[in-house]
Order: structure tokens, then C-alpha cells, then sequence
């Protein structure tokens, strides 16, 4: 394993990570520029346009932090280079773990395993890639014409969409939670004490008025599931 780290640590497969996260990080800067030029558009003062970017912000900060978890994992299975350049585009560790493994296991090796040979780390990444284009496809295919679908939707009847909108992300949240939920009590707990205390904060800010604490939300709901989930540990 160890040659194999050595040749996935090469200098080739840092230059293209370094491209592919430069171009990541090129898109991101755009999209704010963009963003800047078209607040007036949407009747956005720059005070709620600081807001909406501070919030932003700090709504990744918890994700980044399961996904440093996993990132350091990845690490030693296939190197720095290849692990940058999946999370650097995708974001999610699981998805690309997973990938690693089913490459693995289709050239016949376990991911990690002593007798890994280079066609098995070759047989990885193009698991890894290929099963990543399909999002990318789609995204450059069709996010004009749902644009459209939503300017449609939104002259008929503004609630439709931002209930649309609302499902969409309750739904995305869901289905990422309940995978996790169904490994074990342990991380049922975490999920529930996330979730309760997501709406506790949520509920508290209302009552309180307090919009700082309604973009730290996320980011302590997500600490508060960590360390449940690390603590039942010791009882479950």
C-alpha cells in the first residue's frame, strides 16, 4: 500500500488537484460577484446581502466538519491529490468513500488492503469520476430550463415555489439524516438530539428576535449531534 500511496502522492496528481480546486475556487468568487450586481435587482440592501454570505459561511462550517472526519480516512486510503480534487468538486465524503470501496471491490481487493496494485487505485478513480458526471451533466443540461420552470411556476402562484423550495431542502436533509440514523441507536440518538435542538433554536430565535443564532443554527444543531452521538457511545 505503501508504493501505491507514494505514486497517488506524485507531483502529477497534485498539479490537477490544484487546477481543479483553483477553478472551484475561481467559480465561487464569480457567483458572489454575481450575486453583488444582482441584490439590487432583488430589492437587497448590501447589509442583507453581508447577512446572507455570513450565513452561508457559517452554515458550512458543521458539515465541513463530518467531512473532515472522513477526509482524513480517504487520505490514507488513496492519497492527498485525488481525495482534494473528489471533495473539492462533489463535497461529500460519504459518497465518494463509498465510490472508493465499490472500485475497489469490483477489481476483486478490499480499499486499503496490503496487496493493492495500481490497476485497483486506477479502477478507483474512474469509479470515483464517473460516478460523479452524471450530477455534473445534469446541472449543465438542464439548470437553464428549470430556471425557466421556475419563473413560470412563480408568475402563477410566488407560495408554490417557495414551498417547492422548502420540501427540497427538508427532503435533502431528511434522506442524508436517515441514512446515517439507520446505522445504530447511537446514531438515531444523535439524529433526534440534531433535530430537537434545530427547532429549539429555531423557535427560540423567533421568540427572541435573535438572527445571529438563526445562522449558527445549523452549525451548533450539527455540533450538538457529534457530540451525542460520541457520548452514547460509552452507554450504548
Amino acid at each position: 500500500m505503501g508504493d501505491i500511496l507514494q505514486i497517488a502522492n506524485s507531483t502529477a496528481f497534485w498539479i490537477f488537484a490544484f487546477i481543479i480546486v483553483a477553478i472551484v475556487a475561481f467559480q465561487a468568487i464569480i457567483f458572489l460577484w454575481i450575486a453583488g450586481r444582482s441584490a439590487p435587482e432583488a430589492d437587497m440592501t448590501k447589509h442583507e446581502v453581508k447577512t446572507a454570505i455570513r450565513a452561508g459561511f457559517i452554515s458550512s462550517i458543521g458539515p465541513s466538519f463530518g467531512i473532515a472526519i472522513v477526509l482524513i480516512s480517504l487520505i490514507a486510503l488513496i492519497g492527498s491529490p485525488i481525495t482534494l480534487m473528489r471533495i473539492g468538486i462533489i463535497g461529500s465524503a460519504a459518497t465518494e468513500s463509498s465510490a472508493a470501496a465499490i472500485g475497489a471491490s469490483a477489481f476483486g481487493v478490499e480499499l486499503g488492503a496490503e496487496n493493492f496494485p495500481i490497476e485497483a487505485l486506477a479502477a478507483v478513480m474512474w469509479t470515483m469520476f464517473l460516478g460523479g458526471t452524471g450530477w455534473l451533466i445534469f446541472t449543465m443540461l438542464f439548470t437553464k430550463s428549470m430556471g425557466k420552470t421556475q419563473e413560470k411556476i412563480q408568475k402563477r402562484n410566488p407560495k408554490i415555489m417557495a414551498s417547492v423550495a422548502l420540501a427540497a431542502m427538508l427532503g435533502a436533509f431528511a434522506y442524508l439524516a436517515s441514512q446515517q440514523m439507520v446505522n445504530g441507536p447511537n446514531h438515531a440518538v444523535a439524529g433526534v438530539v440534531a433535530l430537537a435542538a434545530m427547532v429549539a433554536m429555531m423557535k427560540y430565535a423567533d421568540h427572541r428576535n435573535l438572527s445571529w443564532l438563526k445562522e449558527w443554527a445549523l452549525g451548533f444543531a450539527l455540533l450538538i449531534g457529534m457530540t451525542t452521538g460520541y457520548l452514547t457511545t460509552f452507554i450504548m
